[in-house]
């Protein structure tokens, strides 16, 4: 799961990236409306945490460019306006949710964890290929009842492979799926997370092939077993 910061405290923002990383998430941060437009073409999210109070305006202004350049995304809004008024304001500008500053990290993890569990059209749920099964809201990978022990890179890596299972997914998508905009990035980095992901899976006798299509990126599909 790829995650947008939009906060201009500084100290809450790198906290809320810090509990988030923990959690295995790809996190990107920006301070203002402006940036955060910028961010959302430029990338793919899953879920914005959304100020409302920042340097260029009012966060709510900007939900419907957020959904326009990520369709489905989630947003939480985060505000110290914590009237009855405010919190209606927040979910009828679109926001799926709305926590009130201050807030324990726990909470706004138990309220991450409630939308991934929430029906989604775009995606289903769980994909198979071969023997392996990923739980898409849940970013769990397993051959039978055993889970695949992946580092955060690895799942992402995976994620964006199996969605698109049979088909090639262009090292660029792949890049923005697995990487945050503040990460250095290589030239072969890329290749380094896909070469132990493909390890793993091989050992796990997962029944999928990794194949790289040169110049272009890479593709999954089950084997012959």
């Amino acid at each position: 799961m790829r995650i947008l910061i939009i906060e201009d405290e500084v100290e809450l923002a790198q906290a809320l990236r810090s509990v988030l990383e923990r959690e295995r998430f790809v996190v990107d941060q920006v301070d203002s409306l402006a940036m955060a437009i910028e961010a959302a073409r430029s990338g793919s999210f899953d879920l914005v945490l959304l100020d409302r109070r920042l340097p260029d305006g009012e966060g709510l202004s900007i939900v419907g460019a957020l959904r326009e350049y990520n369709p489905g995304v989630a947003i939480i809004v985060l505000s110290a306006h914590g009237e009855v008024e405010d919190r209606v304001t927040g979910l009828d500008g679109g926001a799926d949710d709305y926590l009130v500053k201050p807030f324990a990290a726990d909470e706004l993890l138990a309220r991450i964890r409630a939308i991934r569990r929430r029906p989604s059209d775009l995606v289903r749920e769980e994909i198979a290929v071969g023997a392996l099964v990923f739980d898409l809201a849940a970013d769990v990978a397993r051959v039978g009842d055993r889970p695949l022990e992946l580092s955060r890179r690895e799942i992402r890596v995976l994620a964006a492979l199996v969605r698109r299972r049979g088909r090639t997914v262009m090292r660029e998508m792949l890049e923005q799926a697995v990487f945050g905009f503040d990460d250095e990035i290589q030239s072969n980095t890329l290749d380094s997370h896909v070469s132990r992901l493909r390890r793993k899976l091989l050992d796990a006798d997962a029944g999928i092939g990794i194949h790289a299509v040169r110049g272009v990126g890479y593709l999954i599909k089950a084997t012959d077993r």
